[in-house]
């Protein structure tokens, strides 16, 4: 997760255009230097760019798996554009379908907790290892044969262009993603109207609502991304939308998922009841690992 001076970044300025430029400096975004931070705030930039109205703006661009559930004092979510793909891939040297395809004692790569505990729940006679580094060094890891795959967000490599990198996509109903994956979190200062006002002409709502939910859940187990759990919303028809999650040891062990339903118009609500459901079920040392994460 990243720290706090990571989260406040750098301040890079968006080419004045016409309709703004005439009046005080350009907007400002916030971002890290990685070559994914940067795609990523540039996807927001073209978005205001479209959408822009006369005025100074700060803001801030997160991947939304990465920022903590409990919100910064001062800011808020000003926007949340259309989600990509949430799911994870698994990238290697040669094409794969799947897990499947990997052989007994085969070495994957993740640096994500949630990732370690599915794999070795899905296929415990692999040998999961960690990993660091962005995304491009992972890549070259897994071409390179040092691993013989790696797990990574869909989405990072659509952003970088990496599209064709995504060997084998994993199911969504058994690999479950991290809470916000795929969806950029925009931050400002919750009393700059002007900015709340600029940044919500890309706001996605679909994606928000999923977000919320999504966020919610992670609140409800303490907040904390490092956290072996996972949790997805989607809408089902014009009725109800539907959360389905899991929660295990570090290990994947005493995995517990669940699944459930509920009205439109609350998607906190699923998000806290799919945790608590989880909690009731997990077992002491599942419930143990919570609690010292809620207390770190």
């Amino acid at each position: 997760m990243p720290t706090d001076a990571e989260r406040s970044g750098s301040s890079r300025p968006l080419p004045a255009t016409d309709a703004g430029s005439a009046e005080g400096p350009p907007v400002r975004l916030a971002t890290r230097q990685s070559a994914l931070a940067l795609a990523q705030t540039r996807l927001v930039a073209d978005a205001l760019a479209e959408a822009w109205l006369a005025g100074r703006a700060d803001l801030a661009v997160h991947s939304a798996k990465d920022l903590p559930a409990v919100q910064v004092s001062g800011l808020v979510l000003a926007a949340v554009p259309e989600r990509a793909d949430p799911r994870d891939v698994l990238v290697a040297r040669q094409p794969l379908s799947g897990l499947d395809d990997l052989q007994p004692g085969a070495s994957v790569g993740t640096g994500s907790p949630r990732r370690v505990a599915l794999l070795r729940w899905l296929r415990p006679d692999l040998e999961v290892l960690p990993i660091r580094g962005n995304v491009d060094t992972r890549l070259h890891k897994a071409r390179s044969g040092e691993f013989d795959a790696v797990v990574l967000a869909a989405a990072g490599l659509d952003r970088l262009g990496l599209g064709d990198e995504l060997t084998a996509p994993l199911d969504p109903e058994l690999f479950t993603p991290a809470p916000g994956q795929g969806c950029l979190a925009v931050e400002a200062r919750e009393d700059d109207t002007r900015v709340l006002g600029l940044a919500s002409a890309i706001t996605h709502r679909p994606s928000r609502v999923a977000l919320r939910a999504e966020r919610a859940f992670l609140a409800t187990l303490g907040g904390s991304c490092t956290l072996p759990a996972g949790a997805i919303l989607s809408r089902r028809g014009d009725s109800h939308l539907e959360i389905q999650g899991f929660l295990s040891a570090a290990d994947g062990k005493g995995l517990v998922r669940e699944r459930l339903a509920g009205p439109l118009d609350d998607p906190e609500s699923l998000g806290q009841v799919l945790a608590t459901r989880l909690l009731d079920a997990c077992t002491p040392q599942v419930r143990a690992l919570v609690e010292s994460v809620r207390l770190a």
